[in-house]
């Protein structure tokens, strides 16, 4: 369901958030969230145009988050780089639907309980799970 720009940028917030207060530099973020370089880098531009991300150039720079972990959703980080788009009238473009038909309504639900899931959920409270899992860890 989420584009793997959204699965990239939800894993580089949740990075950035983990190491709050100390920027990061591109490289270790794509080590540590298994994301390719290249592909990173316009991410965070994403994530930088839409002011959840920051940038400070030169020595002891990187990237750090803008805003706090404890306000940022999963939902502002999607709709950062790959909006949800809900269904709002007809794809098809059908003259005689003047409002949703059954499959596309039902889709449309589904995308609204995707949104409401996501904005429900912070970045802090995926980094503070009671889960033995943390994000983007391996525990040995």
């Amino acid at each position: 369901m989420l584009s793997k720009t959204a699965e990239y940028a939800l894993r580089a917030v949740a990075c950035l958030a983990a190491t709050e207060g100390s920027p990061l530099a591109a490289d270790p973020i794509a080590v540590q969230t298994k994301v390719p370089r290249r592909y990173l880098t316009r991410v965070l531009q994403d994530l930088a145009a839409a002011g959840l991300v920051k940038s400070r150039p030169g020595p002891g720079g990187g990237y750090e988050l803008a805003r706090s972990p404890d306000t940022l959703t999963i939902l502002d980080v999607v709709n950062a780089v790959a909006p949800l788009e809900r269904i709002r009238s007809c794809p098809l473009g059908l003259e005689s639907h003047t409002s949703l038909c059954p499959l596309h309504a039902e889709l449309d639900k589904a995308y609204e309980a995707t949104e409401t899931a996501f904005a429900g959920v912070t970045i802090r409270q995926l980094l503070e799970s009671t889960s033995r899992i943390k994000p983007l860890c391996d525990v040995f």
